[in-house]
């Protein structure tokens, strides 16, 4: 986590803002800079082809098969060694599911393109086995010591000793990484009105359909029995052994989401390991028919095309989806991801059972790596005129600064975030000394004009820290301070789209008033550990997510931390808006993301947390939401020293989550189910 003390001064990565590069930060045994830049063109990827248009209950619905596996992929440049991964793709072969066609399995997946008010029916599939139909193991050290989805831990409290799924075992000494079976779930995060069924609840996980699990495991967890009936009565659809199937109504803003994994306790190592693809939600009135151009009244043209089912080859595309990641890699080409809880802090114990550190669990995890849509630092060819960028910061734990700078002439426009179209185009050029910040899971639909960029090779960089965010601290600017390179060369026929700043974007209809204002902490737990040297070392043990109520007999604002498996406490009305105030009393920023809904940005606030009394004091004005903060959102930045306050209606009954979106911090606390509605009969406890 942070360093105590840290500024909270949020902005000062803008320039002039004073930063300074730290050294190269450590990863596997692969020297980053030894990796050749900008030799592979961008991958832009295709359309997920639907298995089926089906009609069920008087509709239409797309109809997709999907299924992780594991394979090599080419994430390096030519020349050096494939990399093991997992990822999403259409269902074609292996042994289970025998169709045959052309294996489009990538990390990151191919993109589904919805569409407004036509449902999208998934068949997910967990296929994480080998050719004789075994399971494979986790590519990544999983530490079986956090509160997770424990499939050795059965159903029964005996099984083991220690308790059933979804637990924090106990144990006798220090364990190593669990190699057993690897659960999943697919979350669509962003997507609006799904029932819980479908949400991906990180309790309703299931292992593949494997001919080897061990004896006693649980196959499924806690809540899938619960959801596969709901499903049933919904859907008319069965779910079987390794498989689930989810439908969305796609009801929302037209909007960029995305789906991944979202397993208890393995959402980092899940993705990390590479299942994570765009699901583009198109049409509607919020949709691009909707946006006109102010200087006819007729509807505006955006860049494209953007690749759709059935392209021709070598189809030219002007709306590019970017999915920027960080990771770092073994000389082999392998994934290196840190085995032990040395690696952020060097603290080498007590480990758990004999202290309060999980062995391999590290509170952040920053790769020295950049890749974009599943190639280390590749080249993007474009012409001189406009794009359309749909960006998606898809890090575990680092926030990244967009910083267009160093393309000399280029002219960038934000007209949309994780909700869909903002209120008004934000000159980022203008406004925002060419850069966006982007916390974990935030997405930024951006026009980018290089009308006026000199024909050649220009880099997007990077001026994020290589740490936790805010810092002082810009990441390496020969490596994780470069994004891709955009070679450019001269427009080949007129751009007809038009300019940015004529776009008048659909309205936006703010919500209601709020009927209720929840308080809400961000916590981080922290204890004394030692160092290979025997020095005293302090570090977190875990962050949680809690309550904020004043004291009855004070009045002063008191936070209590809550885990995992305490009761909802956040459990507002089918119907209701609320307003949720984020608390941070943390030195870390905090990327906030409440599934099932988007909400509106109210503002920020400074505040004073004194952690020997658990209170927080508000302090000073509030600040409005940031322009690209404008619309509505999934995700919000919490910032250190403030508190955030969002304000969402909750419209669909159900059991969702809300969460850190700093994937380290999920897998260890900061996640807290909550309840829209009254409990549904036969629900799990």
């Amino acid at each position: 986590m942070g360093v105590a003390g840290a500024s909270v001064a949020l902005y000062a990565y803008l320039p002039g803002g004073g930063t300074q590069a730290l050294a190269q930060i450590p990863g596997g045994t692969l020297d980053p800079t030894t990796v050749p830049k900008f030799v592979t063109p961008l991958l832009i990827p295709p359309a997920m082809p639907r298995a089926d248009v089906i009609c069920s209950r008087g509709e239409q619905i797309d109809y997709y098969e999907i299924s992780v596996r594991q394979f090599q992929e080419q994430i390096l440049p030519a020349g050096l060694p494939a990399t093991t991964v997992w990822g999403y793709g259409p269902v074609g072969g292996g042994k289970k599911h025998g169709r045959k066609q052309a294996d489009l399995h990538h990390a990151p997946s191919l993109t589904i393109e919805a569409r407004y008010d036509r449902p999208v029916r998934v068949k997910w599939i967990n296929e994480l086995v080998d050719q004789c139909g075994n399971f494979l193991p986790h590519l990544l050290p999983v530490d079986p010591t956090l509160h997770w989805a424990n499939p050795p831990q059965g159903t029964d409290p005996a099984v083991n000793g220690s308790g059933p799924r979804d637990s924090r075992p106990e144990f006798t000494s220090t364990p190593g990484p669990y190699t057993g079976p690897v659960p999943l779930v697919t979350h669509v995060h962003g997507a609006v009105g799904v029932g819980d069924e479908s949400d991906g609840y990180t309790e309703a996980w299931y292992l593949p359909d494997a001919d080897d699990i061990p004896a006693g495991f649980a196959t499924v967890g806690t809540w899938y029995n619960f959801f596969k009936g709901k499903a049933a009565a919904k859907f008319d659809v069965t779910w079987r052994p390794g498989l689930a199937i989810f439908q969305y109504p796609n009801t929302d803003r037209a909007s960029t989401n995305w789906y991944h994994d979202h397993t208890l306790g393995l959402t980092r190592l899940n993705v990390y390991a590479g299942p994570a693809g765009f699901y583009l939600l198109r049409g509607g009135p919020a949709g691009d028919d909707a946006v006109r151009d102010s200087r006819t009244g007729r509807r505006a043209v955006l860049p494209g095309p953007a690749p759709q089912e059935n392209d021709p080859p070598n189809r030219r595309y002007r709306e590019i989806p970017l999915a920027i990641q960080d990771r770092s890699f073994n000389a082999d080409g392998s994934l290196f991801y840190p085995d032990s809880r040395a690696f952020s802090d060097g603290i080498v114990g007590p480990y758990i059972p004999d202290g309060p550190f999980s062995p391999i669990w590290n509170p952040e995890f920053f790769g020295n790596t950049i890749m974009v849509n599943g190639n280390t630092w590749p080249f993007l060819e474009v012409e001189q005129r406009r794009y359309r960028f749909r960006a998606l910061n898809g890090c575990d734990a680092r926030f990244l600064i967009l910083d267009f700078n160093q393309i000399p002439g280029v002219e960038v426009w934000a007209i949309g975030n994780e909700g869909g179209f903002l209120a008004a185009p934000v000159n980022l050029t203008a406004t925002n000394g060419n850069q966006l910040l982007m916390s974990p899971a935030e997405r930024a639909d951006l026009i980018v004009d290089f009308t006026n960029v000199p024909v050649g090779n220009h880099v997007l960089r990077n001026a994020g820290p290589d740490g936790p965010f805010p810092s002082a601290a810009v990441a390496d600017p020969a490596t994780t301070g470069q994004i891709m390179q955009v070679q450019v060369v001269p427009r080949v026929g007129p751009d007809h789209t038009t300019p940015p700043e004529f776009l008048q974007l659909p309205g936006i209809t703010p919500l209601p008033a709020e009927t209720l204002t929840r308080g809400l902490a961000l916590v981080e737990q922290a204890a004394t550990g030692f160092d290979a040297s025997g020095d005293p070392v302090e570090g977190p043990v875990e962050v949680l997510l809690g309550t904020v109520a004043p004291d009855p007999n004070t009045g002063a604002l008191v936070w209590t931390a809550r885990g995992w498996a305490e009761p909802v406490t956040e459990n507002p009305a089918t119907g209701a808006t609320e307003v949720w105030e984020l608390y941070n009393t943390t030195v870390d920023a905090h990327p906030i993301h409440i599934h099932e809904v988007k909400f509106e940005v109210v503002n920020r606030q400074d505040i004073i947390a004194d952690p020997a009394t658990q209170t927080v004091q508000v302090v000073g004005s509030t600040q409005p939401p940031r322009s690209w903060e404008t619309g509505f959102k999934d995700t919000v930045v919490a910032l250190p020293g403030q508190v955030t306050r969002v304000k969402a209606r909750f419209s669909t009954p159900g059991q969702f989550v809300w969460h850190c979106h700093i994937v380290e911090h999920e897998d260890n606390e900061m996640m807290r189910p909550y309840r829209i509605g009254p409990r549904q009969p036969g629900q799990p406890e």
